[in-house]
């Protein structure tokens, strides 16, 4: 490991390595019963056991183990019960609750509104922030005081949950023992007893021996059943502690997810708002400064253009005649056409008053004709 490993060069392209087969799975490997490991305390106690067993008792084969199964049976429900009773949901709607309430809090800066009202507004609305801020921090309390419950009923059901599955572990090697010691008891029945029967019934031939060995095979065969029931019974116990496991897995996270809510979330929440709440007022400061910055610099505008207006017309006034040039040129324009006119008018008068003249001489020259056309 120690030497440098020199890379190999070569002017060859690269072959596709063949695709590795694909392995079979190998077979998954029976557990067999007699391969239970019991220390040689408890072996003791299985051959002892074995040693009292009458499958010839049918009450012996009835009970034989029950006590076991009732116990698998109620620690089974009991187990079950804690389950159903466990709200986990309402445990996981309570974070989601709180994630909700810490969202819904947000600074908002309200829209402006004109200069004289800015401080009075920026006022009412800190008191809002300030108000909302309480209405959350008050829920967000309350939430969390009901997920410090769930929280410590949660260790209490995982400390209860390991008392259990180590229970379910007496229980197992409990009915292991209780298989294994009526195994042994059926095995050595069936090659002691029952062979004898069946060699007795061959030899002599009669019926009631016949019928002998067939009932302590019927009693062998019943007390099998038995311990097929045991198995069963001992196949719960061995799927209850995954089982019990996973529940105890599911508390222990929802224990860390409440515990990060309480000492990560909302402690770091409280210290956002606090900082929120600053960054409000310095805002809001601003704010107020930028807004009389702005209207100082919108009066010196104004002034300004205002006095520029101001001397500009002032000047113009001042280098201005008492008449204008302009009023004069135009005035004298209207007096040279008036002058124009009145000289036209006289001409069409006396023209007029000439033509009138001859008119009334014609006129006169008329009316005298007449007349005297009368009097002849």
């Amino acid at each position: 490991m120690d030497e440098k490993m020199i890379p190999s060069l070569t002017l060859e392209p690269e072959k596709e390595a063949a695709a590795a087969p694909i392995p079979e799975p190998e077979p998954i490997k029976p557990v067999r019963l007699e391969d239970q490991s019991l220390t040689p305390e408890e072996m003791k106690v299985v051959n002892d056991f074995a040693e009292k067993i009458d499958i010839k008792d049918a009450t012996v084969v009835l009970q034989y183990g029950a006590a076991s199964q009732r116990k698998v049976a109620d620690f089974s429900g009991s187990a079950l019960e804690r389950v159903k009773t466990k709200d986990l949901g309402e445990v996981g709607g309570m974070v989601t609750n709180l994630i909700t309430e810490l969202k819904g809090f947000e600074i908002e800066p309200d829209e402006k509104k004109g200069f004289l009202g800015l401080f009075k507004k920026a006022q009412n609305q800190m008191e809002g922030i300030k108000a909302r801020y309480t209405k959350v921090e008050t829920n967000v309390e309350q939430i969390q005081g009901v997920l410090e419950g769930h929280q410590v009923q949660l260790l209490k059901d995982i400390s209860v949950l390991d008392k259990m599955y180590e229970m379910n572990l007496v229980y197992f090697k409990e009915l292991t023992m209780y298989i294994l010691a009526g195994k042994k008891k059926l095995e050595e029945v069936r090659q002691t007893e029952l062979k004898a029967l069946v060699e007795k019934a061959h030899r002599s031939g009669l019926p009631e021996d016949a019928q002998a060995a067939k009932d302590l095979d019927n009693m062998c065969g019943r007390f099998e059943k038995k311990l097929y029931d045991l198995e069963l019974t001992r196949n719960i116990s061995i799927q209850m502690a995954p089982q019990i496991r996973l529940v105890q897995n599911n508390d222990s996270m929802m224990v860390e997810k409440i515990q990060s809510s309480i000492v990560n979330t909302i402690p770091l929440w409280k210290s956002q708002m606090v900082l929120a709440l600053g960054l409000a007022n310095s805002q809001q400061a601003i704010e107020a400064q930028r807004a009389v910055t702005d209207m100082t610099n919108e009066l010196l505008r104004r002034n300004a253009a205002a006095l520029k207006q101001g001397t500009i017309e002032a000047a113009k006034e001042s280098e201005r005649g008492i008449v204008d040039i302009e009023t004069l040129q135009q005035t004298n324009r209207s007096l040279i056409e008036t002058l124009d006119e009145v000289i036209k008018i006289q001409d069409e008068g006396r023209a007029k008053r000439a033509a009138a003249e001859e008119e009334l001489g014609r006129i006169e020259g008329e009316l005298k004709a007449k007349l005297l056309e009368i009097r002849h």
